[in-house]
């Protein structure tokens, strides 16, 4: 027949189950009892730690916020490099105009001298003052290439005819077929 057992561990008959003196160490709460246990004479099992979650939703609405401003941002960068770019070519500009200027004005100080628009005058337009003689020389392409001895170097031979007959001749022409 069995015996049950009382409530509070008591046997029958009001006996205690003797106690034994504990050989192993106290038990740590912290460990599990599953991980303390060996199963038939084997190594003890270890339980896996679960793993936490990658994204949480917090972290969501973070990327999400953060992209928003990426949006956001992206445009008005966009436009302040366009313009820092404009505002540099235009400096560059300004800087090139203040260096024309500056050459343009000693130009016209050189041509405010009496003595600057005479040199030209005789240079350009081979005006003499009265009393003065000219001499012009002629120098031929042929006879230099013939005194240097042969025609390396020596420069192609241009039209001879001035600007102003070149330009009568072509209206000439110009006028010839057009009558044709």
């Amino acid at each position: 027949m069995v015996q049950g057992r009382k409530p509070g561990g008591q046997r029958p008959g009001g006996q205690r189950r003797p106690t034994r003196a504990r050989t192993n160490p106290p038990r740590s709460p912290a460990r599990p009892n599953a991980a303390r246990r060996t199963g038939a004479g084997g190594a003890a099992r270890r339980t896996v730690a679960p793993q936490p979650r990658r994204l949480t939703g917090r972290a969501i609405v973070l990327v999400a916020l953060l992209l928003g401003l990426l949006l956001a941002y992206a445009y008005p960068l966009r436009i302040y490099l366009t313009q820092q770019a404009e505002i540099a070519r235009l400096e560059r500009e300004q800087a090139d105009q203040a260096e024309r200027i500056a050459d343009l004005r000693v130009q016209r100080e050189k041509w405010d001298d009496p003595a600057f628009i005479e040199a030209q005058a005789r240079k350009r337009f081979m005006l003499v003052r009265p009393g003065d003689r000219t001499y012009v020389i002629v120098w031929d392409d042929r006879e230099a290439a013939r005194v240097s001895g042969g025609d390396q170097g020596a420069p192609a031979p241009e039209d001879e005819t001035a600007w102003y007959a070149r330009l009568w001749s072509s209206v000439a022409a110009a006028n010839e077929r057009s009558e044709r």
